[in-house]
């Protein structure tokens, strides 16, 4: 199922963990609303960057994202947040840069250090922007 021009439900749903542990990731209606919303402002990214991203992880149900895990209240098990890295456009500090120079507006950007892009769209629309070290501390991105 397509949910935008250029990202599937399947993509947005697929975990190696869940595969790997056998576990159940499929949402519901209500999850999928919010996966349709989180495609198109993925849209407005891939359009910034000028290139394709790549997916690491979007939706994890709480069994997925226990597996993996993920915090209790994860943007990730109600269809909000993805994490992501575009290499074609630069390093993920690169990319977050980018966002926050833009006009994009999101919830949480996390530099995931040295790795990848956490961003998520929930409905607060806080406009965090962090740093998670290699030790998990959080600060501003720099």
């Amino acid at each position: 199922m397509q949910l935008s021009a250029n990202f599937s439900l399947e993509e947005l749903t697929r975990s190696e963990i869940a595969l790997r542990k056998g576990l159940d990731n499929t949402p519901d209606a209500e999850t999928i609303a919010n996966l349709t919303e989180l495609a198109l402002a993925l849209e407005k990214i891939r359009d910034l960057l000028g290139h394709p991203i790549h997916i690491n992880s979007a939706y994890r149900g709480p069994k997925v994202n226990s597996a993996v895990g993920g915090s209790k209240n994860s943007a990730h098990m109600s269809g909000h947040a993805a994490d992501f890295v575009c290499p074609a456009y630069g390093t993920p500090q690169d990319i977050c840069h980018a966002i926050m120079d833009s006009t994009i507006d999101y919830d949480q950007l996390i530099y995931e250090y040295t790795s990848w892009v956490h961003v998520s769209f929930s409905p607060e629309m806080r406009h965090m922007a962090l740093t998670i070290d290699s030790q998990g501390t959080r600060n501003g991105i720099a």
